[in-house]
């Protein structure tokens, strides 16, 4: 009942607070307009350096076994095709 009572008073107050209201969302609308752009080339440079981390956490390991083969198939290259004297 107080409810009915006071809406027209709400509603007054509503109107009257109404350009504060969008003028409020004007300025969050031009804030997200200008940091959005920030915001999404600062996570895009966060996701590639994340991606290099994770590839570098996988293959870092690996960095062995590479230089391995690397050195059976260069005494192979060199066993099978000798220098000329």
């Amino acid at each position: 009942m107080l409810c009915l009572l006071l809406l027209p008073f709400h509603l007054i107050l509503g109107l009257l607070f109404l350009p504060f209201i969008l003028l409020r969302a004007v300025f969050k609308l031009l804030a997200a307009m200008i940091l959005l752009p920030i915001v999404l080339a600062v996570a895009f440079v966060g996701l590639l350096i994340g991606g290099l981390a994770i590839s570098f956490a996988v293959l870092l390991p690996l960095l062995p076994f590479a230089l391995l083969a690397l050195f059976i198939w260069a005494i192979v290259k060199l066993v099978a095709h000798p220098a000329a004297t």
